[in-house]
């Protein structure tokens, strides 16, 4: 899928860790079975201090790998960031490490899981098997280093967004703030926009939903299962922020309707129906690649957004959808920036 980041290439030195699941005395099994492995592969993009690590699936027993970073102990619980890899990618994808550059300059613990792999396969795809995954980082990042759980946030770009939206409305008590980029919130809908638009991600869907929609009754119900949309009420009360790229859908591969429409299902659940936007005016963004007029006042300056300034932005409870001079594409900066000031309770 077509994504703006920067990368650069690195040599690393990696830690395979491996831990195995336990009962009430999980985190003393955990710690009691670690243990390291120097390795000389390269791995790109990445800085050396990170640790490749592999985390015994919860739900499966299946090896599932992750890098981790954690920052220098000054005897203080930090906040965790989990990052989520985008739809074709893995752990391994070196655009993740700007997700790490953002957490270190703040002293914040990351974790980049793989959750099993691109996105063309019913173990991934939005599959409860994949949230697992997520949430058994969140608890290894929690037995290795003293975790703020006031402070654990989730983001991703993508296939990223997708999956940290889907996986904040299963959890939602675990997260301070969830930071989603030109998600893709509906797959059913982005199906039938692939195949308009002949891309490959039409294919991916159907292999892993065992078919197009309406194909059968089995798919369609997979196709809403592997949506956040249906499930974004779950999140009444949580900090989620929503950004797009008001390009996206020409330039990139995920019209700005999956990113307002889910914004009209948080404004919903926070009780804010009066924030939705009407059907005819994300019509408007999605064919015009630009705001309607009536919204045009909507917007502010953010420092953050740098020269990918803010053309719309409306916020309903926590909730918050932003639309910017962009395409498909992710701000880590800006994320992390909005991230920093949640925290649970606040």
């Amino acid at each position: 899928m077509c994504r703006k980041y920067g990368t650069a290439a690195m040599f690393a030195f990696w830690l395979i860790v491996l831990i195995c699941p336990g009962g009430c005395s999980r985190a003393a099994e955990k710690e009691s079975r670690m243990g390291q492995q120097s390795m000389n592969d390269s791995l790109a993009g990445w800085p050396r201090e990170v640790r490749k690590v592999e985390i015994v699936s919860s739900r499966d027993s299946a090896i599932q790998p992750a890098l981790f970073w954690l920052p220098e102990s000054g005897g203080q619980p930090a906040p965790l960031l989990v990052a989520l890899h985008t739809w074709s990618g893995d752990y391994l994808q070196a655009d993740g490490a700007l997700w790490l550059e953002q957490a270190r300059r703040r002293g914040w613990v990351f974790i980049h899981p793989d959750f099993r792999g691109p996105d063309d396969n019913p173990q991934a795809t939005g599959s409860e098997t994949a949230t697992a995954d997520i949430l058994d980082a969140v608890e290894f990042a929690k037995v290795q280093v003293a975790v703020d759980t006031q402070r654990i946030y989730l983001a991703g770009l993508s296939g990223g967004g997708h999956m940290s939206l889907l996986t904040a409305s299963r959890s939602p008590a675990l997260w301070a703030g969830v930071s989603a980029w030109v998600p893709i919130a509906d797959l059913a809908r982005w199906h039938a926009e692939c195949v308009e638009r002949g891309n490959k991600y039409a294919a991916d869907m159907e292999a892993s939903c065992g078919g197009a929609p309406g194909a059968s009754t089995a798919a369609d119900s997979q196709y809403a299962l592997r949506s956040s949309l249906p499930s974004l009420g779950a999140l009444a009360g949580v900090p989620v922020e929503i950004c797009a790229g008001i390009h996206d859908g020409h330039t990139g591969s995920v019209p700005v309707g999956h990113t307002l429409r889910a914004f009209n299902a948080l404004a919903a659940a926070n009780g804010k129906p009066e924030k939705m936007l009407t059907a005819e005016q994300i019509a408007w963004f999605e064919a015009r690649e630009s705001v309607p007029p009536e919204l045009s006042t909507e917007r502010e300056e953010d420092p953050a957004f740098g020269e990918n300034k803010v053309l719309f932005r409306r916020s309903a409870g926590p909730a918050r959808v932003t639309i910017f001079e962009g395409g498909h594409e992710g701000l880590p900066e800006a994320a992390c920036e909005w991230l920093a000031v949640q925290s649970k309770g606040r």
